[in-house]
């Protein structure tokens, strides 16, 4: 019988209770870095610590309780000045709490989690009392560059090092700390702190007993402020109420009531409607939304960690957090901001003698931000650091293969930094365990297509760089542009839509074999959507719409427009046809193919210099 038998639904209430505290914890314990005289922060820090405690205990816990206790008494000496916060004592406290969100992660499968680490116990110990050797040690290991922490590890293990294995709190990557062989007495318990492994299916992994657990399942459940229920019960109640006037209204049309009062009602009555049906999908909708502060309360720690690994001293700023936006799709842009806050970290920013070189503040910022603009949520992800050189990322993706020197040619500065999401793309000369094998952008930019949103790069040499990912608030509702070849109406993403043009003949221009157009002096590729979809071309289409992919701008040819719609997709059962990434139904009935354009490009990429148009 499992240990949390009858007791699943306070199991569930606990999680979901101590990880929110967790992530509050370890943002209050980066902010108390910086502040560390600050008691009240200190006192919050506590207090969170011990909710999570007495709840284990409550579940009989043990282990997470006694890892939480040894926790909360050096929280305890911090707050009696009985202990002095130092970065090296920081670490410790940093690698504790990752071992109890791993514990979480054991409890969330309704499994006992392990007793903590040999390793991180000592470290706990020695930091309560006050063993400085082994806390300068410690730091000494910390601050040592990647590389150079390897060397470290290959020298010690050649002495036959004892080797447990933990998981980093943050990415879930595995983390090792090793607890070296017999030292003098004034060094008792010299550990190596807590490093990510290279994330790669063929780094060696350390020896262990420990068995990472079993990834949790995705979260299905949602907290909804009652105020937003109450409002989606009163309007149902209300449409209720009209649609018993409209069922009224058509008993007397049926029997031959068609004078003009009557009329009047029934247009009256499925105006209201609309309006009720319209203020329903805002109200539901909004029972999804959760403030984006959720997501990011988990990167100010990321950031703290890897600076810290680097031996750089970066800030992360963030702003925004109340800015709410679809709870599913909060889950899948984790993954996408991690590769950004670390890029940032790692690629974006000098280190301190750099910045001082170049006449900059030795701290270097790093904001995240997000606001609603419209009916979309824009995230920023920017740095002061050195920028990037279009040139030299051009020579990079001709040295990888990644394209041709005349395809570079062609590329301005703005397309040149766009070569930075292209698979197998990195600046690293070397693979280190923080980057350099070129995964990572690629995988940010298919993540924000998934989620129909946009990435955008600008940046500027010396100054720094920003990206800019622009998404809808919902994935629920899409904006679409339903356009027409022939008498068929297609729907595209209105996410990707610049402009609509007129296509005269005489303006259409040949380079390198491909149609052009030029608007407002940029040349632009022109597609027409019967090439892209394998249509036969009947004559020449009257209008463009200016597309904006994540990669590339270019001219949709199509024959005409219909209009815009906000449309719910449903899938394609049993099918699912290439470019196509569902369907929708317009008002009167018609079946509308909404399509997939990066798919569409993708399958056609071959087919680029093609013609286009008869001559």
């Amino acid at each position: 019988m499992s240990h949390f038998a009858g007791m699943e639904e306070l199991l569930q209430d606990f999680l979901t209770e101590a990880t929110e505290l967790l992530s509050d914890v370890d943002n209050k314990l980066v902010e108390l870095e910086k502040r560390p005289d600050d008691k009240a922060l200190l006192n919050d820090i506590f207090r969170g610590f011990h909710t999570i405690k007495g709840g284990a205990g409550f579940l009989n816990v043990n282990d997470l309780v006694e890892l939480c206790h040894r926790t909360e008494n050096l929280f305890d000496k911090l707050r009696t000045a009985e202990l002095v916060l130092t970065p090296e004592i920081m670490d410790v406290i940093l690698t504790a709490t990752g071992v109890v969100r791993d514990m979480f992660g054991s409890l969330a499968q309704a499994q006992l989690p392990s007793s903590a680490d040999a390793a991180l116990l000592k470290a706990l110990d020695a930091v309560l009392a006050g063993e400085k050797a082994t806390i300068a040690a410690l730091s000494a290991q910390a601050k040592q560059p990647p590389s150079a922490r390897t060397e470290a590890t290959a020298s010690s293990e050649s002495r036959g090092p004892d080797w447990h294995a933990l998981y980093d709190g943050i990415t879930g990557k595995p983390v090792e700390i090793q607890i070296a062989n017999e030292a003098p007495a004034a060094q008792p318990h010299a550990i190596q702190a807590a490093q990510p492994l290279p994330q790669t299916e063929a780094a060696p992994r350390a020896k262990s007993s420990a068995v990472a657990p079993q990834a949790a399942a995705k979260e299905t459940t949602i907290r909804v402020d009652t105020a937003r229920l109450d409002m989606v019960l009163n309007l149902s109640g209300e449409i209720g109420l009209t649609k018993n006037r409209l069922t009224c209204l058509r008993a007397n049309i049926l029997q031959g009531k068609t004078d003009g009062e009557t009329l009047k009602a029934l247009d009256e009555a499925v105006s209201h409607l609309d309006l009720l049906v319209g203020d329903l999908q805002n109200a539901v909708m909004k029972t999804r939304m959760q403030p984006i502060g959720r997501l990011f309360q988990k990167y100010p720690r990321l950031a703290r960690d890897l600076a810290r690994q680097l031996g750089k001293d970066v800030e992360l700023v963030i702003s925004g957090e109340e800015t709410e936006i679809d709870k599913t799709m909060i889950e899948d842009l984790n993954d996408p901001l991690v590769h950004l806050v670390r890029n940032a970290v790692d690629h974006g920013v000098e280190n301190s003698e750099e910045r001082i070189a170049a006449g900059k503040p030795v701290k270097s910022l790093v904001r995240l931000s997000a606001m609603q603009a419209g009916d979309h949520i824009v995230l920023e992800i920017a740095d002061d650091g050195k920028g990037m050189r279009p040139d030299t990322i051009r020579r990079k993706a001709i040295e990888k293969g990644l394209i041709d020197i005349e395809a570079s040619n062609s590329l301005d500065d703005k397309q040149s930094l766009n070569l930075i999401f292209l698979p197998g793309f990195s600046m690293k000369d070397q693979i280190s365990d923080v980057s350099g094998r070129g995964v990572g952008m690629d995988v940010v930019r298919t993540n924000i297509q998934k989620l129909n949103g946009r990435i955008d790069i600008n940046s500027v040499v010396g100054q720094g760089t920003t990206i800019t990912i622009s998404l809808p608030l919902t994935l629920a509702i899409l904006p679409v542009l339903v356009v027409r070849l022939g008498d068929q109406p297609f729907a595209v993403p209105l996410s990707m839509v610049r402009e609509i043009i007129p296509i005269n003949s005489n303006e259409i221009q040949r380079v390198s074999g491909r149609a052009t157009m030029v608007v407002r002096d940029e040349v632009l590729p022109v597609r027409s959507l019967a090439s892209l979809i394998g249509w036969p071309q009947d004559g020449m289409p009257a209008f463009g719409v200016l597309m904006q992919t994540t990669v590339t701008t270019f001219i949709l040819a199509i024959d005409g427009f219909i209009g815009r719609d906000d449309v719910v997709i449903k899938p394609l059962h049993d099918i699912k046809p290439k470019g196509v990434a569902g369907a929708t139904l317009s008002g009167d009935g018609l079946v509308v193919l909404v399509l997939d354009i990066e798919e569409l490009l993708d399958m056609n990429t071959a087919q680029t210099r093609a013609s286009l148009f008869t001559s």
